[in-house]
Parts: structure tokens; sequence; C-alpha cells
């Protein structure tokens, strides 16, 4: 038992993906809020909010910029979130004289979003290529194994004979519409954040929405209007994964039944037992079973999250930081398992 089993020296390795985690490691997310404040400057510049020499203070400052991260987690634990304490480190950086440009007009929830959105488009464009797998390899089988026997269970009982081509393309079939939801999805879900103090940008007067286009520009995202209290992206991002996982747990379900069947499937790289060495259990069919059910549950936890007070709520963002990256991480780790499942499978059906 673990705090994380996402991240934990032993776990992981069952059920984690470090690629997925490592755009939630602290060093991701300080590059992200970097990129953010220096894009957001050469935004202004560009719209003559701010001048260039002040773009170009800050921009050099913080090409050499490491914040103290004590200092930081000190802030946090006084603030509630680590941008006040950043941006002190960063105009101390950038020098008196052009320190009040920095992160102007923004405020912090402009820059923890848009961390957040940048870090996810390397996690979505990294579950995508592992969706992408998933549906080759079962296509394989299906190709292999179309045209061998198996018997239909409906109720957990035997039914009527069809085919393994059958049961794969009940497995593929989900897969391939999850692909079509995300591309459908992600114009939602990958914007800037830009809104300022209550998401009126009103330090920015009638150039707001130029300097937002241009920062969403420099940033390779989608330009949208401020979306500080909106969750529903986010939330609609949370479903999409946990459907997927729960597509892959009925993967992990059917190869686990199969398998105490005995006849129908012939698999390798089984796990072992300490008590029983002739045993090979169906280790990764049974953790997608479970990262099916985590996600399922942890979802219930976005949705909490999408009641936010007014213009902004410090209660349900902090949710979303405690959930999100799990639900993110335990899809990739379910992706990365079913993955390896299908290439361990050797026959199918009879």
């Amino acid at each position: 038992m673990t705090i994380s089993p996402f991240d934990h020296p032993l776990l992981s390795g069952l059920v984690g993906d470090e690629e997925a985690a490592r755009h939630f490691s602290v060093d991701a997310d300080i590059d992200a809020m970097l990129a953010f404040e220096s894009a957001l400057a050469e935004a202004e510049a560009k719209c003559g909010v701010i001048s260039g020499e002040a773009a170009a203070a800050i921009h050099k400052a913080l090409a050499a910029f490491r914040p103290d991260t004590a200092k930081l987690k000190t802030g946090v634990t006084k603030d509630g979130v680590v941008a006040p304490e950043l941006v002190r480190q960063i105009r101390a950086a950038v020098g008196t004289q052009y320190a009040e440009f920095v992160h102007f007009g923004a405020t912090s929830q402009d820059v923890i979003d848009t961390s957040l959105v940048l870090r996810l488009r390397g996690a979505v464009d990294h579950i995508g290529l592992l969706l992408s797998e998933n549906i080759v390899r079962l296509t394989g089988l299906e190709q292999e194994f179309e045209g061998k026997a198996l018997m239909a269970v409906t109720r957990m009982q035997p039914a009527i004979p069809i085919t393994a081509g059958d049961r794969l393309a009940a497995w593929r079939a989900p897969l391939e519409r999850h692909q079509l939801r995300l591309a459908e999805m992600s114009g939602r879900l990958l914007v800037v954040q830009l809104g300022g103090a209550a998401g009126t940008l009103e330090k920015l007067g009638d150039k707001a929405p130029a300097v937002r286009a241009a920062l969403a520009a420099k940033l390779g995202l989608g330009d949208a209007p401020q979306w500080h209290s909106q969750r529903d992206a986010l939330a609609e991002f949370a479903g999409w994964l946990s459907l997927v996982t729960g597509s892959l747990g009925k993967v992990g379900q059917d190869v686990a039944l199969m398998a105490q069947a005995g006849t129908e499937i012939k698999m390798s790289g089984g796990g072992g037992s300490s008590a029983m060495p002739h045993k090979q259990n169906p280790v990764k069919a049974e953790a997608l079973v479970a990262l099916a059910r985590f996600n399922a549950v942890q979802l219930s936890g976005m949705h909490q999250a999408l009641v936010h007070e007014q213009e902004r709520s410090g209660a349900a963002w902090t949710l979303e930081w405690l959930i999100l990256p799990q639900i993110v991480v335990a899809t990739a780790g379910a992706l990365r398992l079913a993955a390896e499942l299908a290439g361990q499978i050797e026959s199918l059906g009879r």
C-alpha cells in the first residue's frame, strides 16, 4: 500500500507509465509556467501593452531562471497556489526596471491552468499513440485468429458458437471510437487560459482579445475565452479517459475469464505465485480491470470539481489537482498493459 501507486518505486511498474507521469513532475510544471510568462510578455509587447524592451528583459531573465523550489513550497503552504511566490522570484530575477511588467494583467489561475493544458497536450499525444498501438495489435490478432471457434457467453452462461474474430472486434471497435472522440474533443481541451483577476482582463482593455490570441499562438494552443470557473472540458477529458480504461477493463475481464476456462486462450508470460509454482496468473488482465474501476471512481470527483463558487473556487480547483493526474497516468498505464497483453496472446479459440 502507498499514497500513490503511479509513482511508487515498485507498484508503478505494474499500473504506472513513466512518460505520462513525466508531464506531472515539478520540473514539467515549472517549465510550462515559465513558458507562459515568457509568451505572455512577448504577446503583450506585440500588441503594444508593454514595451519591447520590457518583453526582451523578461525573456532573457527567464531563459536562465530556475526558481527556489523550497520557497515555492512555502509559498504554496501560505497562498494555496504556487504562482504568487513564483512571480515574486521572477520579478526579482528581471530587476526593478521591468519587474512590474512580469505577469502583467494575468492572475494565478491563468499561469497554473495554462501550464496544465500545455502538459496535458504532451500526455494526450502519448496516450493517442498508445491507443493507436492497441488498435493495431488487436487488428493483427483478428487477422490471425478470426476464423477460430469460440463459445459465446451471455450472462455468464454458454450461448451459441461465435468466432474469435467476433470477440476481438468487440474489443477493438470501442477503441476506434475513442480515437474519434479524442480528435473531436482536443479542440475544446487544449486552449489557453487568460482571464485576469476575475475573468475580464480589465488591465488589458480593448487589446485583451488580441493579447490572448497572440499568447495562444505563441504557446501552440487554441484561443478561447477565459474558463476560470468553467471546467467542463477537463471533466469531459476525464470522462473520455474513464471510457478508455473501461473498454480496456472489458478486455481484461474477458481474458481473465478465458484464462480461467483454460481451453480458449493460450498466453505467454503470466504472473507467478509464491506458493504455487505451476500457476500462470493473468496479472495484466486483472490490472486492466482494477484500473477501469479506479478511473470510474475518480471520475465522480472530477464531476464534483465542476462546482465552482462565482468566478473562482479554491476548493474545486484543488480537488482537480488531487484527481486528474492520477486518471491520466492510470489510462496511460492501462493502454501500456493492454498492448503488452495483446502481445502475449499466442492462440485464441479452437
